[in-house]
């Protein structure tokens, strides 16, 4: 039939989806350990909730491709092809693709436009997002023949035209071209914020799986009755898929398993001599409504309550324009449990309390300046 062999969904096709799940599995183990350490600093400045939603896309993208790639046998609820592959396969596949644009953009709004994202550009961007794909899967789905997708009894499986398959090819290679324009404007980010070497990855990846795709789906158009192309077809999709989401956020994990203090210690002290004052170009005085790691949202020219993690990283408080253990923060690093004892210099070992200089406030030196011990002892300088 359709001058090609016939191979009915079997025992290979479940072995296929079985591996699937596993890796599925593995790359959710690895989100759930990020989130239960989310308080580790390199991992929070890798905006997890994005990469988590972008994980989820892949999921619901792998739902699809159960029925595109006829790995089941296309029968009761599975026989609604418009809903399988237009609302799940291409919708999500779509969404995979504009959420690590949006992720890329969050990046290139902060450091290079110097402008702040909030959650208000959080959910602008999100609703974008999901108006502009729901759009396109609408009209898909309202369009006659020349968009149509139809049900095979004879063979149980679903067809989709040529032009279906052209107008959803070329709208991801645009997505992806955008997202191409965005990591080359990443390239010049500085060290503690820069992924221009995991974006070039990530990229090559996609672009590799869009060829694939492509051809399979100009050359091989009924790729889903032939058994060994619908599963290099899945597998490669789930793949490149699950690795972009490890090359966003697999390296901090790792090292917080392997290297967790050395490595958070290693990246603090890379950032401190970034200098975001500098090198970001970020003002951090007391007034200033940014700092390197969280934009603050503000409305008619008040600072407001509510903050927004440009990459999900370090928190910043009222009243201090870097956070916790950075070590530009004085205060915090020496104050804090973030380093032992012995990280710190000999003659500051549990000998002292050092408060944050105020301008303008007298000095050590001064007459003047009297403060009482601690109220664990230590002398206050």
């Amino acid at each position: 039939m359709f001058g090609i062999k016939v191979d009915n969904p079997g025992r290979e096709d479940t072995v296929t989806l079985a591996v699937c799940g596993g890796i599925f599995g593995i790359t959710a183990v690895m989100l759930v350990y990020a989130w239960c350490n989310y308080n580790y600093q390199p991992i929070r400045a890798k905006n997890l909730l994005w990469t988590t939603l972008i994980y989820l896309s892949t999921v619901l993208w792998f739902v699809g491709n159960i029925v595109a790639n006829g790995h089941v046998h296309i029968v009761g609820a599975w026989a609604n092809c418009k809903l399988w592959i237009i609302w799940f396969r291409v919708l999500f596949c779509f969404v995979f693709a504009s959420m690590t644009i949006v992720r890329f953009y969050a990046l290139d709004r902060v450091f290079n436009q110097k402008k702040p994202f909030t959650t208000r550009s959080s959910l602008i961007a999100a609703a974008i997002v999901v108006v502009l794909n729901v759009a396109y899967c609408l009209v898909n789905q309202l369009l006659g023949k020349s968009l149509e997708i139809d049900y095979l009894a004879s063979v149980e499986a679903c067809n989709a035209t040529q032009t279906f398959r052209n107008a959803a090819l070329i709208f991801q290679w645009v997505l992806w071209a955008g997202c191409g324009v965005l990591i080359f404007r990443l390239r010049n980010i500085q060290s503690s914020f820069n992924e221009f070497r995991e974006s070039i990855l990530i990229f090559v990846v996609i672009v590799a799986l869009l060829i694939e795709s492509t051809v399979i789906n100009v050359h091989f158009r009924r790729f889903p009755l032939q058994k060994a192309r619908r599963i290099e077809k899945t597998v490669m999709d789930v793949v490149a898929s699950t690795l972009v989401v490890w090359l966003f956020i697999g390296y901090p994990v790792l090292m917080s398993i392997f290297r967790r203090r050395s490595y958070e210690l290693q990246w603090l002290e890379r950032l401190a001599t970034d200098g975001p004052t500098n090198s970001y170009s970020l003002a951090p005085n007391r007034k200033s409504k940014q700092s390197y790691a969280k934009m603050e949202d503000s409305a008619n020219g008040a600072d407001s309550a509510d903050h927004e993690y440009i990459t999900g990283s370090t928190h910043l408080s009222a009243h201090k324009p870097f956070d916790n253990y950075h070590p530009l923060n004085i205060e915090s690093v020496l104050n804090s449990n973030a380093l032992n004892d012995s990280s710190l210099p000999p003659v500051l070992r549990n000998k002292v309390h050092v408060h944050e200089p105020i301008m303008y406030s007298p000095s050590l030196f001064s007459p003047r300046y009297i403060e009482p011990p601690s109220p664990d002892g230590r002398r206050v300088i």
